[in-house]
């Protein structure tokens, strides 16, 4: 959903492209993001259902991404750089980014496949420079430490496919008979993992949907990541990963630039993989993303008696944030604020309507609707179902140049209503319009209003 050129959306009545609609009249994207990003919506918005495992790839930085498109525009055809962000609606699973070194070379200990494909040598000199300095935070040492992971990294992409297909089998053939010790060492070790049992099992599905692809032994250098319904993570420009089940949001820098080295029968680029890649290491728990309560939203009574939501999901980039709302009752309404920006709409769940100005049109599952900026837009929970059969979810992808979503975390994300009310704590007087929910919520914290 979006105007990229390769396959940019098309207004279902007329068929005309997004891109033409918003290049035709430029007040829908307003012109600072007109002129910023050249007439075009600065961000793609996706859903993926992952049955098989996506390609392990990285997305290259705006400096690279030029170089590559000049280079080679057919394989990469744009010149824009592609950080992206993923919210899972189902339980999904991932590879994201390189584990801490000490899961790293404990792997190289428990995983004889993966030792012999690298290679005894390689292997011990990373285990050399990187032991008793795993967790430094003195910037000499993480340099080396990059260097150690980016030279032992580069020796297993570049192994031949006759040795990856011998390592694979043997790797198999661990995970399919000693599935209880998978990736253990003897003893009470502390990097032992804690599921050998499924690991040895993903490495069994993964083989069946890629039987002896360089990626299995890839998957012992990545953090693998388990995320639940509404939890998300984000990925920076040249950040490695790959998806490998589930149903997710995702949204993006508006460009379709991949650099693939496995799970993939597509275009590979080995070469630029492994040079771009920052070697950055650490648990999966600092990519993750937590969402934040959206205070430019109005809920109604209904609304607010089911517990509805709306949480904004913001990225430290300018391109895009997306807000996730949950409507839980038939009647629950919510209003977003005029936004200085376009915004695409996509429901995932339930039904409702959608009204922006004096516009209204019915929302099933997988419609998707482009908001243009300034418009208040107006969403409403229609369905007739009982509890969890009644939620209606939309997801809004959303572009500001003002910084107004990050903003929420300096009010201390506390949402709306146009009420007047004025506060007398000891000595200070304030008064003026406070945000709250409702007239009898205003047990506000002072100290952050006042600093605010």
């Amino acid at each position: 959903m979006g105007t990229h050129p390769s396959l940019p959306s098309k207004d279902v009545e007329t068929q005309r492209t997004l891109l033409d609609l918003v290049q035709d009249n430029q007040a829908l994207m307003s012109t600072a993001i007109t002129e910023r990003y050249g007439g075009r919506l600065p961000f793609l918005f996706k859903v993926l259902s992952i049955r098989k495992a996506l390609s392990i790839q990285a997305h290259p930085n705006k400096k690279l991404a030029e170089k590559l498109h000049a280079r080679d525009p057919r394989n990469y055809p744009d010149d824009n750089h592609k950080p992206e962000m993923t919210i899972a609606i189902t339980p999904f699973e991932g590879l994201c980014g390189f584990r801490p070194l000490a899961e790293i070379a404990h792997f190289l200990q428990a995983i004889e496949p993966l030792r012999k494909l690298v290679g005894s040598r390689a292997a011990s000199d990373f285990e050399e420079i990187v032991k008793g300095n795993e967790e430094s935070d003195d910037e000499a040492v993480v340099q080396r430490n990059k260097d150690a992971l980016r030279s032992l990294f580069t020796t297993l992409m570049e192994s031949t496919p006759e040795n990856i297909e011998t390592a694979s089998k043997e790797l198999v053939s661990l995970a399919e008979n000693s599935p209880a010790s998978f990736g253990t060492l003897p003893g009470e070790v502390a990097t032992n993992p804690t599921n050998p049992d499924e690991l040895a099992a993903i490495i069994r599905r993964l083989n069946g949907q890629f039987p002896n692809d360089i990626g299995l032994f890839v998957f012992f250098f990545l953090n693998f990541i388990k995320l639940s319904p509404g939890e998300a993570m984000f990925l920076k420009a040249d950040d490695i990963h790959a998806y490998v089940s589930g149903d997710i949001i995702e949204c993006m820098a508006s460009s379709d630039n991949v650099v693939r080295a496995g799970f993939t029968p597509k275009f590979k680029d080995v070469d630029t993989l492994t040079n771009m890649l920052t070697y950055s290491y650490a648990p999966i728990e600092e990519q993750k993303l937590a969402p934040t309560d959206y205070p430019y939203a109005i809920l109604n009574a209904t609304a607010y008696s089911s517990a509805s939501s709306c949480m904004l999901y913001d990225p430290p980039i300018e391109e895009f944030s997306v807000v996730k709302t949950d409507l839980n009752r038939t009647g629950a309404k919510l209003t977003f604020d005029p936004a200085d920006g376009p915004s695409i709409i996509i429901c995932t769940r339930g039904k409702g309507r959608i009204s922006v100005g004096n516009k209204t049109e019915e929302v099933k599952e997988g419609y998707v609707f482009f908001v243009g900026a300034t418009a208040e837009c107006i969403i409403e929970n229609t369905g007739s179902g009982e509890g969890d059969d009644d939620v209606f979810t939309t997801y809004k992808a959303f572009c500001e140049l003002t910084g107004r979503a990050s903003i929420c975390v300096l009010v201390h994300h506390i949402q709306y209503t146009r009420l007047y009310i004025k506060i007398q704590p000891s000595s200070l007087t304030m008064s003026g319009r406070y945000p709250c929910r409702l007239a009898t919520h205003i047990d506000l914290n002072i100290r952050a209003c006042r600093d605010t």
